[in-house]
């Protein structure tokens, strides 16, 4: 019985981990990070640049665009 148990938790393992690795591939951006921001035209820093990867705005203009698609979502 033990053994059939073991034998559950390594399945039950080896899908959790193929489960989280499909995640983190979506979850990856298809696009490196801009230098300028696509809305203002500003320099992105490197900083963020290389904290949010894939990034496209400055964080001005991010949370401008997501202010609005909050604001939109509540309607």
């Amino acid at each position: 019985m033990s053994r059939q148990i073991d034998q559950a938790c390594e399945l039950e393992e080896r899908y959790r981990q193929a489960a989280l690795d499909y995640q983190a591939k979506q979850n990856y951006p298809q696009r490196p990070s801009a230098s300028h921001c696509q809305d203002c035209g500003d320099i992105i820093p490197e900083a963020r640049r290389r904290a949010a990867l894939g990034c496209q705005y400055c964080i001005e203009c991010q949370e401008r665009i997501e202010h609005a698609k909050a604001q939109y979502a509540t309607r």
